[in-house]
């Protein structure tokens, strides 16, 4: 038990290393050389990856499988509020602040890196850590730490994230699509502009916009359950003078689906609204107008858990944790972890650090965001207990 304890108390005081100096997403140079720093104390080598990244393989006694684990490492850009919890931790980095629970992530991952480093001699295969760069800014790190080699040689892949809005301990997972995709649309409507006493000779983009802004949601609707997905309107920029109608509008916002099927469904949708406007607000005294231009960025794909593998991990955690859901609700949130699983089998969980007893309220993404940091050697337990019982028996987690 004082092992244990050695170890929370180790982990806390990472986590709030880490907390105290965020830095933002490709910019993780102090972070990146922290956890080097860790891993070179512990004994185990690692390489930079990916600009601002670390990986590292701990090696068992044996041959055997790789499974790796994944902790993100980047900031948001926010002003971190003083509270009665970060009076000693506070960001010291201005304008900078951990409020998503990264400083958490890769404290956890550091603590299985330890506990794993001690027990080496007690099991086959290898662990790969990966620290990641740049989460929260598509297209994200992740696909930098593929593209160079990150993922070769492993068999599967796990991670965890924690989230304000699920209560303490809960440990959140589900197979199949469990985060959704994001994905970013511009439309350009071009219009006719002139003085509004002689509408006769414009065309008003603006007018054809907000037809389309008021009536794409309807329409998607008629194709897609409301509960698929998400849409919003994020910018809308045109003109300059109160008294004439301008020659263009730009729309800019954004989509989230659990499908890839329901984002061209979406991406359909809104070509064929756009064409039946263009259609309407035509006339032929203006020739060639209105029209338009739709561009749509691909996001984070869906995050898709591993059936078979979730299946397995399910069953081990909820014999050894109290708190296990297995039909968590699928999030509109987006994870770029969701990269790794497209290329390895494996699974994403999302652990609770929410405690109205101690006052631990705030959602990821606020100024006060703060975690029950009890919630840390929760997340090294969840780590280690998976990625042991892979190592011991993988062909039950890869059917």
């Amino acid at each position: 038990m004082n092992l244990l304890k050695a170890l929370d108390e180790w982990i806390i005081d990472l986590r709030r290393q880490f907390h105290r100096d965020p830095e933002l997403s490709f910019n993780e140079y102090r972070t990146q050389e922290r956890i080097i720093s860790v891993l070179e104390e512990l004994g185990i080598k690692c390489k930079r990856i990916a600009d601002t990244g670390v990986i590292a393989d701990l090696y068992g006694k044996g041959p055997g499988p790789c499974i790796a684990v994944r902790s993100d490492t980047d900031a948001l850009a926010a002003v971190e509020k003083q509270t009665e919890f970060n009076k000693d931790y506070i960001s010291e980095n201005p304008g900078v602040m951990h409020a998503c629970g990264h400083d958490g992530h890769m404290a956890i991952v550091l603590g299985l890196a330890r506990l794993l480093q001690e027990q080496r001699n007690s099991f086959n295969g290898s662990v790969r850590l990966i620290f990641q760069p740049a989460e929260e800014v598509p297209p994200g790190g992740a696909a930098r730490i593929i593209g160079e080699g990150g993922l070769e040689g492993v068999d599967a892949v796990i991670g965890l994230h924690i989230f304000g809005n699920v209560d303490v301990g809960v440990i959140n997972l589900r197979p199949g699509p469990f985060m959704a995709s994001s994905n970013r649309f511009t439309v350009k409507i071009f219009g006719k502009g002139g003085h509004h006493s002689i509408p006769e000779y414009c065309v008003d983009p603006i007018a054809i916009a907000a037809e389309f802004i008021s009536s794409l949601k309807s329409g998607i609707s008629e194709k897609i359950g409301p509960s698929d997905y998400v849409l919003g309107f994020g910018t809308v920029n045109s003109g300059e003078q109160f008294n004439r109608t301008p020659d263009e509008v730009e729309i800019v916002g954004s989509f989230r689906t659990f499908s890839d099927e329901d984002t061209g469904i979406i991406e359909t949708s809104m070509s064929s609204l756009l064409d039946s406007l263009m259609e309407a607000y035509s006339y032929n005294s203006h020739a060639g107008t209105p029209s338009y231009e739709l561009d749509v960025q691909y996001g984070y794909p869906v995050l898709y858990n591993d059936p078979a593998f979730t299946e397995k991990a399910t069953g081990l955690l909820q014999s050894i944790f109290l708190k296990v859901n297995p039909e968590a609700n699928a999030i509109f949130g987006a994870e770029d972890f969701a990269c790794y699983l497209q290329e390895v089998p494996g699974m994403y969980a999302i652990v609770g650090t929410r405690n109205v007893e101690k006052g631990i309220l705030e959602g990821n993404h606020s100024s006060s965001f703060d975690i029950d940091e009890d919630i840390l050697m929760i997340g090294v337990r969840l780590l280690h207990t998976l990625a042991l019982d892979f190592l011991k028996d993988p062909g039950a987690y890869l059917k």
